[in-house]
């Protein structure tokens, strides 16, 4: 399984313990500015300990501590006693925006994102917190207001939905999609500002969330149609590389001229229904699936102009559940005649467009129901259709909560198409959680925030599987965490074939937590995995009795493994730490794997390592 922790960055793969796949959404990335951090020549003039740097790396031991490496492409602040820091501005301002980041945290430190300057994203060292608040890790930080009493001066703040911070030093991704305040032509404020959405290591944390002024400590206390990015650094020690901006300034494109014709019956084709007399035509002043009083089998044809105001690269999206749909602009077909929903991109040139579309309901387990965007140059995905149609009942989602050490089994399904038959996923209090597959001895996933999204399990007759619904470090597929080498060159094997492979289940503590046993080579194992007291580590004890020569364990495979102190490795681009306990007297093992460099640990009695991330 590759981890792209950072597009266009080495992927990362680790076996047998972790890897991580943070998927997010993007939007029109041809109108994506990436602010260059080659200087500083990005930002206004601020403090000294704002520097360029071409790496950084962290001390899990002491706060508020940042070692910058030579080079280009990292924005580092480092504050200290002697040189205290001060905030950095952007010169490019903002209005309504996507802005995406990856920043790395100091042991300890705070700092915070203000868009337009006035309205704060916390960034702090919130590893491990299990209830966190608004002025943690991603937070939307309180308004404040010094007239009202003690305990209540403060108000408005949005905490996270969850924590999914990771450890210090290493890096994390946030994606910001920020709408600005809205103003009349005196200049009066007829709509606050919003963040419709905001997801921190692939996770969404905030949607839809009104700002009614700007939180405490804005560069100022009014409110702006454009503002500059504001980068707090008086607080702590923080890094910053992959800032990138996607400003949304064009007028939203508007359909105009939309006429229809409603068919009856259901067709092959667009071409067959419009050789048939439609049962009623008209104009629309807005697209609509509700024109026509049939339930079920019918065919909408509709034509209209579509104005854009930027010449550019353009994407659609049309749904319409239990129906099919087409999109044709200028006569060329965009989207394909299909079933139900589908989406593609276009070159278009600033003006009008003849825009073709066609609805076609053939199933009866839906109500007609049609939505139909664009998204391009300076412009958020936009509805162009009606709103507020239902297409279906929603489901509500199924949540599985672990207040204490928890297991439920399922189906897991895994990046690559991959489902583990034999899962038990393990929750903790502490918000980490891993998934353990039985049929190779093996952890496949580990994760911090919510536990399970068990909704294809359970609703309706269900699939079996559930899903993470925190920050996932995916370990790849499967291989076997056990295996007898002839030599230090030996191939890893595949799967557990001549290994005489046996889950012999698992037995479990006073605390609800397991230890796993396994027969395979001769050998006796019992593998216990424990999440830390502190939430920070998921450590692994392994044990084997009747070891044969070179039995070992395949902790990891990765890009690269730096060692940084003894026994502490970080893994991949900063992706996760490593730490080697106990080795059993012997040297940790890295060698070329399959995909990039493996860790293996030879295995004659105990063996104990940790993951932190």
């Amino acid at each position: 399984m590759k981890f792209n922790d950072a597009p266009g960055r080495q992927p990362l793969r680790l076996s047998a313990f972790f890897c991580s796949c943070l998927l997010l959404g993007t939007a029109a990335a041809n109108a994506q500015q990436a602010l260059p951090l080659n200087d500083l020549s990005s930002f206004q003039p601020s403090s000294k300990t704002w520097r360029i740097a071409g790496d950084v790396q962290a001390d899990l031991a002491a706060a508020n501590a940042l070692k910058p490496a030579s080079g280009t492409g990292v924005l580092v602040n480092v504050p200290t006693n002697k040189e205290q820091g001060a905030d950095l501005f952007t010169n490019l301002t903002h209005g309504d925006a996507d802005i995406e980041l990856e920043y790395l945290m100091a042991k300890g430190s705070n700092s915070g994102i203000y868009l337009q300057g006035r309205y704060e994203i916390q960034l702090l060292d919130s590893w491990g917190v299990t209830q966190p608040r608004a002025g943690d890790n991603g937070g939307i930080y309180e308004r404040w207001d010094d007239s009202k009493p003690d305990g209540q001066k403060g108000y408005e703040g949005h905490a996270p939905r969850q924590n999914v911070s990771k450890a210090p030093g290493l890096w994390q991704k946030m994606r910001i999609s920020f709408q600005a305040p809205r103003f009349d032509g005196s200049g009066k404020k007829i709509q606050n500002a919003r963040i419709l959405s905001l997801s921190l290591n692939g996770v969404t944390i905030h949607e839809d969330v009104e700002l009614s002024g700007p939180t405490r400590g804005a560069m100022q206390n009014n409110e702006v149609a454009e503002g500059p990015i504001r980068i707090q650094g008086d607080h702590g020690a923080v890094a910053f590389r992959n800032i990138k901006v996607n400003k949304f300034d064009v007028t939203k494109p508007a359909l105009s001229g939309l006429k229809y014709s409603v068919y009856k019956g259901q067709f092959e084709s667009p071409a067959q229904a419009t050789q048939t007399t439609p049962l009623v035509t008209g104009n629309l002043l807005q697209l609509s699936a509700a024109v026509t009083t049939l339930a079920n089998d019918f065919l909408v044809a509709y034509t209209g102009n579509l104005s854009v105001e930027k010449a550019g690269k353009y994407s659609f999206r049309l749904a319409a559940p239990g129906a099919k749909g087409m999109l044709k602009i200028d006569g060329k077909e965009v989207i394909p005649f299909g079933e139900r929903q589908g989406g593609n991109s276009t070159e278009l040139s600033a003006g009008n467009h003849q825009v073709e579309l066609v609805y076609a309901k053939i199933a009866d387990w839906a109500k007609p129901a049609l939505s139909f965007s664009i998204s391009g140059p300076g412009l958020r995905e936009t509805l162009l259709s009606e709103s507020g149609l239902s297409a279906a009942d929603p489901v509500d989602p199924i949540l599985v909560q672990a207040p204490k050490n928890t297991m439920l089994r399922s189906f897991v399904d895994l990046p690559g198409n991959y489902r583990v038959t034999h899962a038990i996923n393990i929750g903790s209090a502490e918000g980490l959680h891993y998934t353990y597959d039985l049929d190779n001895g093996t952890i496949v996933q580990v994760w911090r925030g919510g536990f399970l999204d068990a909704t294809p399990m359970w609703h309706s007759r269900g699939d079996g599987s559930s899903r993470a619904t925190g920050s996932v470090l995916n370990f790849g597929l499967p291989k076997p965490a056990f295996a007898v080498l002839q030599d230090n060159g030996a191939a890893w094997p595949k799967d557990s074939t001549g290994s005489n492979f046996a889950s012999k289940g698992y037995a479990v503590d006073r605390d609800d937590r397991p230890t796993f046993r396994i027969q395979t080579h001769g050998a006796f194992i019992q593998d216990a995995p424990r999440v830390s007291a502190d939430g920070h580590e998921l450590q692994r004890t392994i044990t084997a009795e009747n070891a044969p020569t070179n039995l070992y364990v395949r902790i990891a495979e990765g890009a690269n493994f730096t060692e940084i102190s003894k026994g502490l490795y970080l893994v991949g681009d900063k992706a996760a730490y490593l730490r080697i306990d106990d080795a059993g007297g012997a040297t940790p093992l890295i060698r070329d794997g399959a995909n990039g460099k493996e860790l293996l640990l030879p295995l004659k009695s105990t063996v104990k390592y940790a993951l932190l991330f």
